[in-house]
């Protein structure tokens, strides 16, 4: 395998509405092993229209690395478990330390 591919890893974006829904989701991630480490920042608001109307919301930030190729079982689960009707998935490819991308490929199934 090309060496540069060896250290890579995925970041996937979402956002839910409290830190508790974080945390749940959080916690199904790593079960189902499809991310190595769910980062949680709260203190967020979200501008956004939502069916024509403008909206102004708090929200709470989830960073997953996970590895690249596990983007259609992460949304499967976001179907299941996101609380959100129409969930954010964005995802970012990132290079990472030897060292560390050897872990994240270890923790995730």
């Amino acid at each position: 395998m090309d060496q540069s591919r060896e250290v890579e890893i995925l970041a996937v974006t979402t956002t839910v509405g409290s830190v508790q829904a974080a945390q749940r989701l959080a916690r199904e991630l790593l079960a189902a092993r499809l991310a190595a480490c769910v980062q949680i920042e709260p203190g967020l608001v979200s501008h956004y229209r939502w069916k024509g109307e403008l909206c102004e919301e708090p929200e709470v930030r989830l960073v997953i690395k996970t590895v690249p190729g596990r983007e259609s079982a992460l949304q499967a689960l976001f179907a299941q478990h996101h609380p959100y009707e129409l969930p954010q998935f964005t995802a970012v490819t990132m290079q990472a330390s030897d060292t560390y991308s050897q872990w994240v490929r270890a923790e995730v199934a």
